[in-house]
């Protein structure tokens, strides 16, 4: 889901080795959380793109010690364009938790596979179709006849493209869909005529509009944005476990909760310009855009995350209704097993924490 400018790649081969080595040092055959030193619960974290501003909560947990302070040490590592997503490697047993979409669930239980978000991040996508100036793209009404780039087929981007598409009344057959990562891949996709369009996020977003390749047609980077072209509120970057996994560690899942709401609580406290200077130098100031470019974009799209790890009320809602209106899940889905808020409420109310995102019930 995420391509990788040549900047960064050896920040997130670094990372990479980190949580191999930890893996090699632990039982790599499984990603049970083991007791490290002083019995502190181990867990592998992989997410879908860890440079990525709409995932920037998993590092900045990180490099704030929250992890630590909570009483956990989580492995970080990332996935890799071609390879394996995180919300696969978590469903298939490769690490504990991913840092992923929280549609993913419901995908899940349409294939009779039990996993859940313990935590929500964000109220929105934090994703921006950005179109070539001479495309001719100004909504999703116009996608006809037009080649379209994604994050990879399959992926979020792929789903909330063909929902968009959907609700202009455009079927798929009448436009292309292709995978162009995101990064220098998506930026060159664009930039070649490859295809018309592209859903991306921050920091490409900036580096399109800097270079001038593009400008920003639709607007699913913000709650209000997300709310305008989808009809709802929609939970994006959350963490995913498997049912059987939680309900065996929940007290470690407790520990994670509590650093990411305290993350969450964090960012909201502070401004762009102290969240980037949390955050690895590679990820700020790169190939793509500079710092200043970064926190610009940070700015206006700060709003997609949440203050507080609650999954918001009809967020569940409006991810089925997405998930259904692309024919992704075709069987009826009991949102209730697909997100948690308990852990999150627990977080707030142990940290005095004020919690102010409406929640979503049982039916979402």
């Amino acid at each position: 889901m995420s391509g990788r400018p040549a900047a960064l790649a050896a920040s997130l081969l670094t990372v990479l080795a980190l949580g191999a080595v930890s893996a090699c040092s632990s039982d790599s055959g499984s990603t049970t959380a083991s007791s490290g030193s002083g019995g502190t619960p181990t867990v592998k974290l992989m997410v879908g793109g860890i440079d990525k501003q709409i995932y920037l909560p998993y590092q900045l947990a990180q490099n704030l010690g929250y992890y630590k302070k909570y009483g956990v040490d989580v492995q970080l590592s990332t996935e890799q364009d071609g390879g394996v997503g995180a919300e696969e490697a978590m469903a298939s047993g490769q690490v504990d938790m991913a840092g992923a979409w929280y549609n993913h669930t419901i995908e899940f239980q349409a294939k009779g596979k039990a996993v859940e978000d313990v935590v929500q991040l964000s109220g929105a996508p934090g994703e921006r179709e950005m179109c070539a100036k001479k495309s001719g793209v100004h909504s999703a009404a116009d996608f006809r006849g037009k080649t379209l780039g994604v994050t990879d087929l399959g992926s979020g981007t792929d789903t909330l493209t063909q929902f968009l598409a959907a609700k202009k009344g455009v079927r798929t057959s009448q436009y292309h869909r292709i995978g162009v990562g995101s990064g220098s891949t998506a930026i060159a996709a664009l930039q070649n005529g490859k295809v018309a369009c592209v859903m991306t996020t921050q920091p490409t977003v900036a580096a399109i509009e800097k270079k001038g390749v593009g400008t920003s047609a639709i607007d699913l980077a913000t709650t209000a944005g997300a709310t305008a072209a989808m009809g709802g509120a929609y939970p994006a970057a959350g963490v995913l476990a498997r049912t059987d996994w939680v309900n065996a560690h929940k007290d470690t899942v407790q520990k994670v909760v509590d650093a990411l709401v305290a993350t969450m609580h964090w960012i909201s406290t502070h401004s762009a310009a102290d969240i980037a200077d949390k955050l690895p130098a590679s990820f700020v100031s790169n190939q793509l855009v500079t710092k200043a470019d970064y926190i610009a974009a940070l700015n206006q799209d700060k709003g997609q995350f949440l203050p507080d790890g609650i999954m918001p009320s009809g967020g569940p809602r409006t991810s089925l209704a997405t998930e259904k209106l692309v024919g992704d899940v075709k069987t009826s889905v009991d949102l209730s097993k697909t997100f948690t808020n308990d852990f999150a409420v627990q977080a707030d109310r142990t940290e005095g924490f004020k919690t102010t995102t409406p929640p979503a019930g049982p039916n979402g």
